[in-house]
């Protein structure tokens, strides 16, 4: 069985453009990447748990953000193995403001050391074609699908 994870597509309108807000990775090692390693606020759930509660709480551990819905679903994505659920909803927040829970790791590796560093080091909103570029591969697809879920509430 995959591992899972859960979470929550952030999106607005502004100025007639679809935003979405991404986030990206904190730590050492995703530190100077930048395209393709953005990524909706996500975190890994047990397999018997509410998979939208999950995505919920990883949005405010992540950010700080709550969101009040409505929820749509997304079709999962399979990333690194496992499978990510998503679902969209419309919110706005300044993305300089987030707050992000932390972890800690040895770091440099090997060296005994242990050092904290945030989950998520910064968020930004992205009209599409910037978040295409910026998103983890595997995670393209939830823009496809949100692209396609506003126009056809348009």
């Amino acid at each position: 069985m995959p591992k899972i994870s859960a979470g929550i597509l952030v999106h607005r309108k502004r100025r007639g453009l679809l935003e979405v807000l991404l986030v990206h990775p904190g730590g050492p090692f995703w530190a100077k990447r930048d395209l393709g390693s953005w990524s909706i606020p996500k975190g890994e759930a047990d397999s018997d748990e509410d998979l939208l509660y999950r995505a919920l709480q990883e949005l405010q551990e992540e950010t700080g953000l709550t969101a009040g819905g409505p929820f749509s679903p997304l079709l999962p994505a399979r990333q690194s193995g496992k499978l990510v659920y998503a679902w969209a909803t419309e919110g706005d927040c300044d993305a300089d403001a987030i707050v992000s829970n932390t972890f800690r790791i040895e770091y440099p590796p090997h060296s005994g050391h242990f050092k904290e560093f945030p989950e998520v080091d910064r968020a930004g909103w992205f009209d599409l074609a910037t978040a295409r570029e910026k998103i983890l591969p595997a995670q393209r697809d939830f823009l496809d699908q949100l692209e396609q879920l506003v126009a056809g509430q348009g």
